[in-house]
């Protein structure tokens, strides 16, 4: 059956492979995504000589039990071309996947602090200047409300840049705030 493969973070569609009873039986025992090659007539886990793995975070039926939905991390490039998905080019995004993808970038910047990088310097002035500049943002996008519509498209940019910097100084996430709107406004408010 075809299997398609997304990432459990961004959401991005990684790629499409086939199973059969033996790989999904592998598949659920090791974690690790493994198809059915019809090409090659036998297993093969995703990143056995590459070494860039699928790790399943959950794994559901379709509709009619005729193909299945993986959510993964990647450990590295999905795709022999060695880009993250067979469909999409990494430079390539839907709208909100985006975020996902701002996110990382900040993740790296406080990991790595690259000189004259204006993320770099925020983490090193420290959360003082971290809430000064979210403080700020709010205000922009305030008085933006009397300005052109473009004007507060830019500013609230500046807020969800600055958001996100100040949750990741805090070790938090896009997804932590994301699962706390998903408790607040799940199915008990869609009536």
């Amino acid at each position: 059956m075809p299997a398609v493969v997304q990432d459990s973070r961004s959401g991005r569609v990684l790629m499409l492979g086939y199973m059969n009873r033996k790989a999904l039986d592998k598949t659920l025992k090791t974690g690790l995504v493994t198809f059915w090659t019809r090409t090659g007539a036998r297993l093969w886990t995703k990143g056995e000589t590459s070494g860039n793995y699928l790790r399943v975070a959950e794994i559901r039926n379709d509709c009619d039990g005729d193909a299945l939905l993986i959510f993964a991390e990647p450990t590295g490039p999905t795709c022999h071309r060695g880009t993250r998905s067979c469909f999409l080019p990494d430079e390539q995004f839907q709208p909100l996947e985006f975020l996902n993808h701002l996110e990382e970038i900040i993740l790296k910047r406080k990991r790595e602090l690259p000189p004259g990088s204006y993320t770099t310097a925020l983490f090193e002035k420290g959360m003082d200047e971290i809430t000064k500049k979210l403080g700020e943002e709010i205000i922009e996008v305030i008085i933006s409300t009397r300005q052109a519509r473009k004007r507060s498209i830019e500013e609230a940019a500046d807020l969800l840049y600055h958001l996100m910097v100040f949750l990741t100084a805090r070790g938090l996430s896009m997804e932590d705030v994301v699962r706390e709107l998903q408790q607040r406004h799940g199915p008990r408010d869609s009536k």
